[in-house]
């Protein structure tokens, strides 16, 4: 679920998580109260059918989902050579 680089300004998602259709207002990290809702939703929307988590990078331009697919593209870039050195 992590895009690449992380998600701004919040970092790496490392423990459970729960993806929520829609949006919820607040600041960022806020912590959300799941609760059985009080009146039924007056219509049944279905079931999901989620085809595509997008984990490009959040920042910038975003081109790949994975640092495979980017080191496939970009080969081997001179930050690399010094990592393994």
């Amino acid at each position: 679920i992590n895009p690449m680089g992380g998600f701004p300004h919040y970092g790496l998602v490392v423990n459970d998580w729960l993806m929520l259709h829609g949006g919820i207002l607040g600041t960022k990290k806020r912590p959300v109260t799941l609760r059985k809702a009080i009146k039924a939703p007056a219509r049944y929307s279905g079931d999901i059918n989620l085809l595509f988590i997008d984990t490009s990078s959040k920042y910038g331009h975003g081109r790949f989902q994975t640092d495979a697919e980017k080191h496939k593209y970009l080969g081997e870039l001179k930050k690399d050579k010094s990592e393994e050195a």
